[in-house]
């Protein structure tokens, strides 16, 4: 059965074009489209309802050890009130079941955050074995989460709560709105400055009013995808998956060795070992043809890769694609991209493909 997130009256009353993702019925984009909303985005201000992420609610005494024996990123190197990025991997082959952002609320509760069709997932690994002072349990329903990004986010969100607009980056806090406890994280998908606001649902159509009458632009999937695409930011079922690790991600980063034991682990080390045997890569072609998922990478004219996610930015204003490519294939390089049977030029390049100014 299709879910609709809180705001699902308040899109629709806007005009959005509505879809089905993860399992949600949620806004592709709005009457001005998705180039217009992208470039608010990277200019001014947005706000995207991603109530369609999952929260997960773990709390009681034992939480921290079970989510560091669960997840691959060490939340010791952080603290409460403050959000982490991480991994929860497959135990057999370290596959990434699902990326996911912690939001460390105080001492015993925790708010993970996983992706739209990946929560009950979430929910089973994180309670294998888990000691009975701990709970799991799927509040997604209780929330609406409201993205507010941008680099005028911050100033047009004071005018609805300068306590949220206050929150640092990856720091989470809660905040006061109309007499209403509500939660704050300093994340996002965009490659730029903003917050995440979780509100109550029977609320969370007033709050979004009150950050439009901000000023704050809505939006919608559609350049929720192409901004996290210039930022280089991966998509799970695209650059994370069956199949794919943390390491031929580029991930390693989030992968904490020196905290113990954790689920994946030991397949892990043994492809860091042996050495990964691909590498995603950023590309740019020439031109504004857009490469798409699943097309073929020509290296030295042979297809050796895969194209995870393609589309046009926007602000380059050419084609750009994530790919997993050979390990041997450096930034500089030039690759080809297998266009409906034509080799597109492309070069490989460092992301982010657009940086804030």
């Amino acid at each position: 059965m299709i879910r609709t997130s809180p705001l699902d009256a308040e899109h629709r009353a806007l005009g959005a074009k509505m879809v089905p993702f993860g399992g949600w019925d949620m806004p592709l984009n709005y009457p001005e489209g998705t180039l217009a909303e992208h470039r608010a985005c990277r200019t001014g201000a947005v706000a995207f309802d991603v109530s369609h992420l999952g929260t997960v609610r773990v709390q009681g005494e034992g939480s921290l050890e079970m989510l560091q024996q669960a997840l691959t990123n060490d939340l010791t190197k952080v603290g409460p009130g403050r959000a982490q990025y991480t991994h929860l991997l497959d135990p057999d082959d370290a596959s990434v079941l699902d990326d996911i952002i912690v939001w460390w609320v105080d001492e015993h509760r925790f708010d993970v955050m996983p992706n739209a069709s990946n929560t009950d997932r979430v929910v089973t690994a994180l309670t294998e074995g888990a000691p009975s002072t701990v709970s799991a349990g799927d509040v997604t329903a209780e929330r609406a989460v409201i993205a507010v990004q941008g680099p005028r986010a911050r100033e047009r969100l004071s005018a609805v709560s300068h306590e949220a607009a206050a929150v640092g980056r990856f720091h989470v806090a809660p905040f006061t709105w109309q007499g209403i406890e509500c939660l704050v994280a300093g994340t996002g998908y965009t490659g730029e400055d903003g917050v995440e606001c979780a509100v109550p649902a029977e609320h969370a159509g007033a709050f979004w009013d009150a950050v439009l009458a901000a000023g704050v632009v809505p939006a919608g999937l559609g350049a929720r995808d192409t901004l996290r695409l210039e930022a280089g930011l991966p998509l799970h079922g695209h650059e994370l998956g069956p199949g794919i690790t943390s390491l031929q991600a580029g991930l390693g980063w989030v992968v904490s060795w020196d905290k113990g034991d954790f689920r994946g682990r030991e397949a892990l080390a043994a492809e860091k070992e042996q050495g990964v045997g691909r590498r995603l890569r950023g590309l740019e072609v020439e031109g504004r043809r857009p490469p798409r998922a699943d097309q073929v990478v020509l290296v030295d004219g042979q297809p050796d890769g895969v194209v995870t996610s393609g589309n046009f930015s926007p602000m380059l204003e050419r084609g750009i694609a994530l790919a997993f490519v050979p390990p041997s294939v450096e930034i500089g390089d030039e690759v080809a991209i297998d266009v409906r049977g034509t080799a597109v030029p492309a070069q490989v390049v460092k992301t982010p493909f657009v940086r804030p100014d």
